[in-house]
């Protein structure tokens, strides 16, 4: 399974633990660590939480794009 490096660069770029994002998107921290690593597929409604978030698209977090800021 993919690791989904994005997520962890979004985190540690705003200086938040993994427990503290659970925390924001509603999932334990054990999960979140699982998404982070890849050893659990990250459904598409905590993807669209993620995006929501950190204010960047879907494709920006899943490597389909390079351009991180949605509002230009």
């Amino acid at each position: 399974m993919k690791k989904y490096e994005r997520i962890r660069s979004l985190r540690e770029d705003a200086d938040l633990t993994q427990a503290q994002i659970g925390a924001a998107i509603n999932v334990p921290q054990r999960t979140y660590a699982y998404y982070e690593s890849g050893q659990r597929m990250v459904p598409p409604s905590v993807l669209c939480a993620l995006a929501d978030y950190y204010a960047v698209s879907v494709d920006y977090i899943l490597g389909r794009t390079d351009k991180r800021d949605i509002r230009k």
